[in-house]
């Protein structure tokens, strides 16, 4: 009977424990629900308000994407770069689009021949748009700031507006010298050449001069 009662106890004690384990996980999990330091994130903007309406006439011909790595260092003369200044290395994607303005197009950009069977097509000179910017694939590398420029940054905002105005110019530096233009050009001919040949003429663009 001693040794029965024993085991009755060790039952008894370890169902005494499962239960105590049981409540205690389902205390801390009340506890994380009832968490007085939880954050929330409430967004509390205004809806988008319409300015104005634009109508376009460009074509947009082509499109090319850049990235470029900008690195922009700040010295304070006669300091050392331990104590005040900063480096920065940022990281911009973008994209560029080469455009045509089809409402500079006037009557004598297109000589249409005496027969009706053929036109010729002045286009204009193909432009490019401001760069726009991937913010999602935008962003700053790496950084090196100098002891006051830490303590500066805990008390206000670091202003990265001149990193995406310096990685704008540059990628639009890039664009105007990678052949977008020409390539906007070319795949303008070929639009144009297609539909109006749909419609029975032939087309043909004026030559160019050589420089």
């Amino acid at each position: 009977m001693g040794v029965k009662k024993r085991w009755v106890r060790l039952g008894a004690f370890a169902l005494v424990g499962l239960l105590i384990v049981g409540a205690v996980l389902q205390f801390t999990g009340l506890l994380s629900k009832l968490n007085p330091f939880e954050t929330s994130t409430v967004d509390r903007s205004q809806p988008a308000v319409l300015q104005a309406m634009r109508d376009l006439s460009q074509y947009h011909a082509a499109v090319g994407d850049y990235q470029v790595i900008v690195d922009i260092e700040k010295d304070v003369k006669w300091v050392p770069a331990s104590i005040a200044g900063e480096r920065t290395l940022f990281v911009a994607a973008g994209s560029v689009d080469a455009y045509l303005d089809f409402g500079s197009l006037a009557e004598k950009s297109l000589t249409v021949s005496e027969d009706r069977t053929s036109v010729e097509v002045r286009l204009p000179e193909p432009q490019l748009a401001k760069p726009n910017l991937d913010n999602e694939r935008s962003y700053v590398f790496g950084q090196e700031r100098g002891l006051v420029d830490r303590l500066g940054a805990l008390v206000s905002v670091p202003d990265q507006h001149q990193f995406y105005v310096a990685a704008e110019k540059r990628i639009a530096d890039a664009a105007q010298n990678s052949g977008l233009l020409e390539r906007a050009k070319i795949n303008t001919k070929a639009m144009l050449t297609g539909m109006l040949q749909a419609l029975g003429f032939r087309v043909t663009f004026p030559a160019e001069p050589t420089t």
